[in-house]
Order: structure tokens, then sequence, then C-alpha cells
């Protein structure tokens, strides 16, 4: 599906089709473009109509694709990554845009629908400035409601993750380990985008590129500062992550030590008493204790409660227990 807004007299209006004149030297139209599931069509309008270079197109037109920005002969390629509308209960999942910034051109490229690219179209039809700005300006609104998308995904993951540090410190009896490896994909997802964005839009705040004006620069630069606040509390939570699968291990481990122990200190105690009884329970002649017959069941068990407690007196003594 193919979207044109263009600015022209003052106004902001969804048109058909792009006029190659309004992409002729000296025009004054400001001009947006957003292709949502690009086919055929979308990559004729923009080797022919746009001009674009192969190499971009042929990135634009995949799927999937790290953030990154490059600078070819009359445009500005940026691919950034939006958080997936309607993502649900299948975890941090991202959606790559690509952008393609001229001097009076913004083209946007994805495969999914995108709710910042939606709200802006709205307000561009709704306020007439918002284009009005430049296709530069439209650029940093529409980056600067992805980012923002972030923060509740964001808060999410903190959410989780304390949520299975409770569950790992306060009842460690419940097998957490696949719930914390779903958590350290989805904050390994986090880290992965948001890096490389947070340098590609940092290349837009430090005015690299004639087609980003000095006023705008800055607003890019505050866009910057949520991308790095957003990539330090990333690293943040793999550390708690990898930290809390850890700790869960080791406690875990302790467990099965403290279960073994106990276990040892049984068949410890048993194997003397094993010797007694199999003794005394051969067929042949033994021995007996003082007494009739009938105190000689009464001496085994007491010969046997003398060796419990004496073996638990010396593993208390050494601390064994």
């Amino acid at each position: 599906m193919i979207t044109v807004l263009v600015h022209r007299e003052g106004q902001t209006r969804q048109v058909d089709a792009v006029d190659l004149a309004w992409l002729a030297p000296g025009a004054s139209e400001k001009l947006w473009v957003d292709i949502e599931l690009p086919d055929a069509g979308a990559k004729d309008l923009l080797q022919q109509t746009f001009r674009l270079h192969e190499l971009s197109l042929e990135d634009a037109l995949s799927e999937i694709h790290h953030p990154k920005i490059e600078l070819f002969d009359h445009y500005l390629y940026l691919i950034l990554h939006g958080i997936l509308s309607g993502a649900g209960g299948r975890g941090f999942e991202t959606n790559d845009i690509d952008f393609f910034l001229g001097d009076r051109f913004l083209v946007t490229v994805h495969h999914a629908p995108s709710r910042s690219i939606s709200q802006e179209q709205q307000l561009c039809l709704r306020n007439t400035y918002v284009l009005g700005e430049g296709p530069a300006g439209l650029l940093h609104r529409i980056i600067d409601a992805m980012v923002d998308h972030y923060r509740p995904e964001v808060d999410a993951l903190e959410d989780r993750l304390e949520a299975l540090e409770d569950q790992v410190f306060e009842n460690p009896r419940e097998n957490p380990v696949r719930d914390i490896l779903t958590l350290k994909r989805d904050v390994s997802s986090l880290r992965r985008v948001a890096l490389p964005q947070r340098d590609a839009v940092g290349r837009l705040a430090r005015r690299e590129f004639a087609m980003i004006p000095d006023a705008m620069a800055y607003r890019f630069r505050d866009v910057y500062d949520h991308l790095v606040q957003i990539t330090d509390e990333a690293i943040f939570f793999q550390d708690r992550v990898t930290g809390l699968l850890d700790a869960y291990l080791s406690s875990q481990s302790n467990r099965l030590n403290q279960v073994m122990k106990v276990l040892t200190v049984m068949s410890t105690i048993f194997l003397p008493l094993t010797v007694l009884t199999g003794l005394y329970g051969m067929n042949v002649v033994i021995p007996h204790l003082p007494g009739p017959d009938g105190a000689q069941f009464w001496w085994i068990v007491g010969m046997a409660g003398v060796i419990v407690a004496s073996m638990l007196a010396a593993f208390r003594w050494k601390d064994w227990l």
C-alpha cells in the first residue's frame, strides 16, 4: 500500500500518485511517500521516480536489517527499528523502517503496520505545518514517536524481571528457567537493536549531513539522549538477567548439596547398622549376649541406638550437621 502526502501552497493533502514535477529542481512542494508491504509497483516507484541506488533499494525491500545510516548522492538512507504493534504475548519484537531523506521528499518503507507512521500521517492531514517544516522535521517526528513507544516495552521488561527475581528468592521451588531464558532473549533483542540505533541517531544529532539543519540537529540530540537511556537500561537488564540465572542455578546447586548431605549422613549411619544386623542374621551359631534368648533382640536394638547416637554426635561436633 502506497500513501502519498504533498504539501503545496500552504496545504497538505493526500494524492493518488507522485507528480515528477514535484521532484524537479526549483519545485517548492514537499513530499512524503509511505510504502507498506512493498510490491513490484513500489519498487518501480522507488527506482524510476526517486532514482534510488540499487543497494539501498535492495536493503529497503528486504524485511530484516540492522539499524544503520548511509549517505548517497542526493538522499540520506536510514534504517531504524520500531516496536512491532500487537506483539502481545510473543515477547519483544521490532519492525525495521527504511527512510530515504531528500531535500524535499521523505520516503518510508516498512513490511508491517507502524503506529508511528499512522500517527504522523493523521497529524500531517490535520496540521499543515507538520509537513510544511520539511522532510527533516517529519523524519524527526517519526523517529521521536518510535523511540517513545520503546518506553512501555522497556518498563514491561523491568516488571517481568522484578517478578522473576521475587520468584527466585522467595519461592525457589518453582522452576523459572524457561521464563528467565525468554526474558534474556527479549533483553538481548532490545540491546541488539538499541545500540546501533543509538549510533545512527547520534550521527543525525552531530550535524554530519547537510540535509539535517542545525535547528533540527538539536531535536535529534534529545531523541539520542532517550536512546542512550534505553541502551544503558538494556545493558543493565542483561546483567541482571544473567545474575538472576546464575543465582537460581547456584541456589539449586546448594539445595542439591543439602539433600545429598542428608542422604549421605543417612547412608553412613545405616552402614554399621547393616553390618550389625547382617552379622546377627547369619544362619550360624553366634555367641549370645548376656541374658535369655528374648533379651538378644533388645541388646541389638540398644547397640544400634548407641551407634546412631555416637555418629550423630560426632557429625555434630565436626559441624557436618
